[in-house]
């Protein structure tokens, strides 16, 4: 089982990629296979052997979603194998075929997901709720389908700290301005504590997990997510959670999210509709007597290589919105997390210096800068 990614490292970081610079990938476009036609987001494929102009041939519209390695984003890669999607461009998987769409799936590190998408490289990006309002300041965005919240699978771990009270003599180690810092202010204000008596101090999460399982001098809290949690309190059984985002059901949120620019292209709608119906499908494989562990060995393949009994764990910790439902529930105008979670979130990302700029968050409300709009997943509900 490894302990280190660099994926793991900055998953849900918020400043680090808040300053990169997206013009170093203005240019960027991903190769065409298969016989198609190279294309930047929302472009076209040729079918058929046809000529490029279209002239005697099939035009499918083409997408690009950019994923990287979390529980209900490596959805999408279980969804490749499995002949869903197919992640080539100029290949298409069973539901693709059903919508017309050529989708390309381009697998990448966190932080490149998120420049790939800020520089309209592609269309779509899979990122947490707190992390989208970055780059939904300079390329207005809209969530399209949450994937998952955490549950418990971002957490405070101690070792010979009695309570919270105890931590304010002590350095919590954790990603700064990220969803572990998010949890833990979130918990203090839970418990009536004010975080600036407390300290929390810049670690890389997988270092911090190492340094705590060897028992460093230092390191007796520390904030971070799966798989650090997991392996963290097996390789010291002196350490235990103090607090997790059990706490705080639906605030930490896990998307897919795509540009308005995108949305206004030919097929855009018919992309939305094949990646939803994707993601609903692979849970629906999950909840299978007889698939559904074979299919969480698969998405343990693509998470840290984790076997079956821990991704049991995982999907729990990580709760997913398996249904349209869900999901509609989540982002129902009017609702909580419009209301009170997603102000929460922006507050906390002015108060850290995380954004430049406040956008604008709305829900079915084509005129935010940050728009949460459930009608592509009432398209497919509705078949």
């Amino acid at each position: 089982m490894r302990l280190l990614t660099d994926n793991y490292n900055s998953k849900h970081g918020l400043k680090l990629v808040a300053m990169l610079s997206i013009a170093a990938f203005a240019a960027f476009t991903l190769p065409g296979c298969g016989g198609g036609t190279a294309t930047t987001g929302g472009g076209t494929t040729t079918e058929s052997g046809g000529e490029a102009d279209g002239s005697d041939s099939k035009t499918t519209p083409v997408f690009k979603l950019a994923w990287s390695e979390y529980p209900s984003w490596s959805v999408f890669g279980v969804a490749d194998e499995n002949g869903l999607l197919d992640k080539d461009e100029g290949e298409m998987g069973t539901i693709e075929k059903k919508y017309g769409v050529d989708v390309v799936l381009k697998q990448a590190e966190y932080e490149t997901t998120w420049t790939l998408y800020g520089s309209g490289a592609v269309d779509a990006v899979c990122i947490t709720n707190m992390d989208i309002l970055s780059p939904s300041d300079s390329r207005a965005s809209v969530a399209i389908l949450p994937t998952s919240t955490s549950n418990g699978a971002d957490a405070l771990i101690v070792a010979d700290v009695a309570d919270i009270d105890a931590l304010a003599d002590k350095e919590v180690r954790g990603l700064e301005a990220s969803v572990s810092e998010y949890m833990f202010e979130r918990n203090l204000e839970i418990a009536g504590k004010d975080p600036a008596n407390f300290t929390f101090k810049q670690q890389d999460p997988g270092a911090a997990a190492q340094a705590m399982s060897q028992k460093q001098d230092g390191y007796d809290a520390i904030a971070v997510w799966n798989p650090f949690v997991l392996q963290t309190l097996r390789n010291r059984e002196d350490c235990r959670v103090l607090f997790d985002s059990t706490t705080i059901p639906g605030e930490i949120v896990d998307m897919v999210v795509m540009g308005k620019d995108s949305l206004d292209k030919p097929g855009s709608a018919d992309f939305a509709a094949a990646i939803i119906e994707a993601f609903y499908e692979v849970n629906k494989l999950m909840a299978d007597p007889e698939k559904g562990d074979d299919t969480l060995v698969a998405l343990g393949a693509k998470f840290s290589n984790l076997p079956l009994d821990d991704m049991k764990i995982v999907v729990k910790q990580t709760q997913f919105y398996k249904t349209p439902d869900e999901a509609i529930a989540l982002f129902e105008k009017g609702g909580t997390f419009m209301s009170e979670i997603m102000p929460k979130v922006v507050g906390f990302c002015e108060s850290h210096g995380i954004l430049t700029k406040k956008p604008t968050v709305g829900f079915g409300d084509p005129s935010a800068q940050l728009n949460f709009d459930p009608q592509y997943i009432q398209r497919v509900k509705d078949q």
